[in-house]
């Protein structure tokens, strides 16, 4: 079960005018299960998103990417779980753009206003006459309140729908952000999530919608790690519809300051939200690492915490094993690190204790201080590098046996 997290009530999660979604049953993989989600955006509605590093990416994302080169404007995603339509070559592209036709033809749009995106297994086909098949009946299921039933639909190996949304006043105008995503395991992410979707009422200029997806996605989706394999399929896409009336063209917005802070927000809050649902995770970790000289460096150092196996280990054991994150740090790739004027604490809720300093043990460390902080469900180790002004942080849960198992048994 996910630490501290549950799925927001389908009231909870706030309409955006100009989205649509329904989902149905295409029997991509396993039958019984929904597991194709269309989302339609009214006529003028504008994209931007970041994709996976993975070079071998999987064929809808190669299709997103240029279908976003030629133009911000959308028309609906389209999303399938079970196949990830990943490592399946020319026929896997083929696949991705007859899933764009189908939809376009269902919609009465061009192709290139239609993104697809694919999460599941690797290496296997998609059964595209399948998805094809499905797409009357999520287009029957369309509806403006459907964002948690698409939550839902979207997950793979998740045990909770991810989702999350805000409603702003800024001025004289008022907008809505609602978005959702998926992950659970393969979470390192080099731009973004798994799957991640936020949309808006408001309307944004392209550069700027731009802009905020990848500021986003730096303050949210690449701050957290549950494994550190960066997937195939990773993509993160903020649509604005313009529908609200209220137009933002520069930074310079009086309305610019409570977007931005209203979708990193939800971003952030669906990151999370995938950490705290981590393949068998039992402890949701936050990594905050201050005193360094650049924040690319604290980051460096906070993932090579977040991703040690016996970091990830020992905090699930709940045992103060606590040289294994000063290895960690040394090993992080500074090389001109002074060890001595690094500090570690690691804390929950309101206590904190001090952990190391001057390279070495604390004077006033106990074991048992440190054993009992880490039978908490979440906990911050906190480091100064003692070297700077930076800062940054990571998001990361533990290990258990059930990860293991999971990731064993994921295709059966």
């Amino acid at each position: 079960m996910p630490v501290n997290y549950a799925t927001p009530a389908p009231e909870a999660l706030f309409p955006v005018a100009g989205v649509r979604l329904g989902t149905a049953e295409a029997g991509i993989r396993k039958k019984n299960r929904r597991d194709l989600t269309l989302i339609e955006f009214a006529p003028g509605s504008m994209a931007a998103g970041v994709f996976t590093q993975n070079r071998c990416c999987a064929a809808p994302v190669t299709v997103c990417r240029e279908h976003l080169a030629v133009d911000s404007r959308i028309r609906a995603l389209v999303i399938n779980t079970g196949i990830a339509n990943a490592a399946t070559g020319e026929q896997g592209m083929r696949a991705a753009r007859d899933t764009c036709a189908a939809v376009a033809k269902l919609l009465g749009c061009a192709a290139a206003d239609v993104l697809p995106f694919s999460t599941g297994v690797i290496l296997e086909h998609l059964p595209v006459e399948r998805l094809i098949a499905g797409l009357p009946a999520a287009q029957a299921d369309l509806a403006a309140d459907h964002w948690h039933a698409a939550a839902h639909a979207i997950m793979t190996t998740d045990t909770v729908a991810k989702a999350a949304s805000r409603r702003v006043v800024s001025v004289d105008s008022q907008f809505t952000v609602t978005g959702i995503s998926k992950g659970a395991g393969m979470i390192r992410p080099n731009m973004a999530t798994m799957l991640g979707f936020v949309a808006t009422d408001a309307g944004i200029a392209p550069a700027l919608l731009q802009k905020l997806a990848k500021d986003a996605a730096d303050a949210s989706f690449n701050c957290i790690t549950v494994d550190g394999d960066t997937s195939t399929n990773d993509s993160f896409v903020v649509i604005a519809t313009g529908a609200s009336g209220c137009m933002i063209d520069s930074e310079a917005s009086p309305h610019w300051p409570a977007l931005r802070d209203a979708v990193t927000g939800v971003a952030r809050e669906l990151a999370q939200a995938i950490v705290r649902d981590g393949e068998g995770a039992t402890k949701f970790i936050t990594v905050r690492v201050d005193g360094g000289g650049t924040a690319a460096e604290c980051r460096q150092v906070a993932y090579a915490i977040g991703h040690s196996p016996l970091v990830k280990t020992a905090f699930f054991a709940s045992d103060p094993n606590l040289g294994r994150i000063l290895a960690a740090i040394g090993y992080a790739g500074i090389a001109d690190l002074d060890a001595a004027g690094v500090r570690v604490w690691l804390g929950s809720g309101d206590e904190e204790v001090l952990v190391s300093e001057h390279g070495g043990r604390a004077a006033g460390y106990r074991e048992e201080d440190g054993s009992r902080i880490m039978k908490n469900a979440e906990i911050t180790v906190r480091i100064d590098l003692g070297r700077g002004a930076a800062g940054a942080t990571v998001w990361t849960c533990d290990f258990s046996y059930d990860y293991v198992k999971i990731n064993a048994d994921y295709r059966s």
